[in-house]
């Protein structure tokens, strides 16, 4: 089991309650500073291929899960020997962001800005599909943060390409000599 993460006085940062966004939630129990380390996020670490052949985990809710993409190539399965972390939510203007350990075999949730006693803890999920991006999937991982800047869904959405103008130059009318 992981160690604890900094607490304050022995007491931890969090705890999990209901949350009116969506199921359980993670919640501050004090005021968190900017900058700290909440929790890891913990799990059985699987292969994409034990992922897929997991997938649907619940089948009345094909498209929750508690998998944790890594940079390694890895998963961690939070609903086989997870904790608390696995219970945050997603928003599409986090209070909390994830950040991979060393080696990607670790990942951390961080405090983006302070926090208040009482918030729920958000990061945002930027979820990758191998599948082409289409309404229908967006819909199916629907977002209901209700952010100002929410884009509807927790999938991560490509970023849009820039149109560069080419500048053209005029040619200039030769110099009579």
């Amino acid at each position: 089991m992981a160690k604890p993460e900094k607490q304050v006085n022995g007491a931890p940062w969090h705890e999990v309650r209901k949350s009116s966004l969506h199921g359980n939630g993670v919640f501050a129990l004090r005021d968190i500073p900017a900058g700290t380390k909440i929790i890891e996020y913990t799990g059985k670490r699987i292969t994409p291929e034990q992922a897929d052949a997991m997938f649907p985990v619940n089948p009345d809710d094909p498209f929750h899960t508690f998998f944790f993409s890594l940079s390694s190539g890895k998963i961690i399965d939070g609903g086989q020997r997870g904790n608390d972390a696995r219970w945050i939510n997603h928003s599409c203007d986090p209070n909390c962001e994830t950040q991979e350990g060393r080696h990607g075999k670790r990942v951390y949730v961080f405090a983006k800005r302070d926090i208040k006693a009482g918030e729920e803890l958000f990061y945002d999920y930027g979820l990758v599909i191998d599948d082409k991006l289409t309404a229908k999937l967006k819909k199916q991982y629907q977002c209901l943060c209700g952010a100002e800047n929410c884009r509807g869904t927790m999938l991560a959405l490509p970023e849009k390409k820039k149109t560069v103008k080419k500048a053209t130059a005029k040619k200039k009318p030769a110099d009579p000599a």
